[in-house]
C-alpha cells in the first residue's frame, strides 16, 4: 500500500484517507500514523470496500449515503456512513482483513 503524505489531502481536520488504493496522510499526522498500526488498518478496509466494489461505485455509494445521512442525520452523518461504520468497529482488529467476508459493511456488525 503507498502512503502518500502531503499538506492538502486529505482536508483539515481529518488525518487519512485512502483514494484508489493510495492512503494520503496530512503531514502534520505522519508521525501519529506511522506509530500505530490502527489507523493504516482502518485506511486498509476501505481499500478492500473500494477494490470490491469498483471504486468508481464504492465513490457514489459512499457519497450518497453521505448526503442521505447529512439530510436526515445531521449530527451523525460521517461516522453513520456504513463503509465507516465497518471501517471504525475493525480498526483495533489486526486480522480483520484475512477473516472479512464480502460486502462486510451491509452485514450486521
Amino acid at each position: 500500500m503507498r502512503i502518500i503524505y502531503n499538506s492538502v489531502i486529505p482536508v483539515k481536520g481529518f488525518m487519512a484517507i485512502c483514494i484508489c488504493g493510495l492512503i494520503f496522510v496530512r503531514n502534520e499526522y505522519r508521525e501519529q500514523f506511522n506509530t500505530s498500526p490502527l489507523y493504516r488498518n482502518h485506511e486498509m478496509i476501505h481499500a478492500e470496500q473500494q477494490k470490491e466494489l469498483g471504486y468508481i461505485f464504492f465513490y457514489i455509494l459512499y457519497v450518497l449515503e453521505w448526503i442521505y445521512r447529512l439530510i436526515f442525520h445531521t449530527k451523525t452523518a460521517y461516522r453513520g456512513i456504513s463503509f465507516e461504520v465497518e471501517a471504525y468497529n475493525n480498526q483495533n482488529n489486526y486480522n480483520y482483513l484475512k477473516t472479512r467476508k464480502h460486502f462486510a459493511q451491509w452485514r450486521k456488525q
